[in-house]
This record gives structure tokens, sequence and C-alpha cells, in this order.
């Protein structure tokens, strides 16, 4: 009966672990709509949704330590039990860098773009991939599909360095847009960083499935 009732509660945390991750996509998508269309209620809302994600990750702590602590958990729920709670910090992380995304696009105002926005929001669009498979491989407790995931990071480092190399090089040059500029490297950084996470997430997930650590 311990036991069923502790699967019972495992499977509410793999559920609310989805819903953190469901509301972090939407911190994403909403950071970069409100940078695309300069629409300063869209990055306030992503800036709003982050304490949702916060609130989640809490009680998602609050219920794993439980776990813990009334129950004595075999070693591969002991695993997912602390894969969970390290997961959630990077997903918490991912929002973050998402509102800081709302506040760089809050700060540079409604001047028109230096340059069309392309690899920025490819950017975004790769994380929120990388964040909604790498929960698919936790459910699926797939570690190759964990890693396909986290091999989808090197394209977002070559779209950053490509992003960094065409802002720098017009800082120089442009005066007048200097400060959007400098806020379009601060936002491609947050991505780059998002991504990072999300390859933590994959290194997690095969931790958990295999009990062998890699790093992508």
């Amino acid at each position: 009966m311990l036991r069923k009732s502790f699967h019972q509660k495992l499977d509410q945390l793999h559920v609310s672990l989805l819903e953190m991750g469901s509301f972090v996509e939407k911190v994403i998508q909403l950071s970069i709509e409100g940078l695309e269309k300069q629409d300063v209620e869209k990055s306030e809302e992503a800036i709003k949704l982050d304490d949702k994600v916060d609130e989640i990750e809490l009680e998602i702590e609050k219920q794993c330590l439980e776990l813990l602590a009334l129950q004595t958990p075999v070693a591969i729920d002991l695993r997912k039990i602390s894969t969970i709670l390290k997961m959630i910090t990077d997903l918490e992380r991912i929002a973050d860098y998402g509102v800081n995304i709302a506040f760089d696009t809050k700060r540079m105002g409604s001047k028109s773009f230096i340059k069309p926005l392309e690899d920025i929001p490819k950017m975004a669009d790769i994380t929120k991939t990388m964040v909604r498979r790498s929960l698919d491989s936790f459910v699926k407790e797939d570690p190759n599909l964990a890693q396909e995931v986290a091999e989808m990071d090197d394209i977002v480092d070559d779209l950053y360095h490509k992003t960094y190399d065409e802002l720098v090089s017009m800082l120089g040059k442009d005066e007048e847009n200097t400060k959007q500029i400098v806020h379009l490297l601060f936002i491609s950084r947050h991505l780059e960083r998002m991504a990072d996470h999300a390859t933590n997430l994959c290194e997690r997930i095969v931790y958990m499935t295999t009990s062998e650590r890699m790093e992508f």
C-alpha cells in the first residue's frame, strides 16, 4: 500500500514537471513575441508568467522532499526524484532568462530594428523545442532522445556566434543605435544560456535512465 501511494505521488510529480515545462515554453514564446512585435504587453505577460513558474517550482521541491523524508525510495526512484529536483532548477533558470529578454525588450523601446530579426527568433524556436523534447525524453525515459535534443545546442551556439559577430561589427559604425545593439547582444546571450540549461536537462535524464553521467 505504501509503495502504491509512493508511486501515485511520483506520478503527480511528473504531471507537475510537465506543467512547469509548458509554462516555461510560454514564457519563451511571449518574450520573443514581445521582442519581434515590440509589444510591451507581451513582455509584461512573460514577466508575470514567471511568477507561476516559480510557484510550481517550489511546490515540486516540497513534494520531492516529502517523498524523500517519508518514504524509502529504491535506487531508480531516488535517481528520478533527484533528477526532478535538478530539472526544476534548470527550467526556472530558463524562465528567468525569458524574463531578462522581456526587460531588455522594454528598455529598447519602439525604435525600428537596425536589421531584420532572423537568427534570434530561430534561437528561441530551437530552445523551445529543446525544452519540450527533453521533457518528452523524461516521460519516455529515453536517453537516446535526450542525446538527440542535447545536440541541438550546437545549432543555437552557431546562431549565437553569428549574431554576436554581426552585432559587434555594427557597434563602432552606428553610434545612434548603440543602445539597441547592446540589448540585442544581451538577448542573444540569454537565448544561448537557455539552450545550455536545456542541455543540462538532457544530461540529467541520461543519468536518471542509465546511471551514467554524461556532458554534451
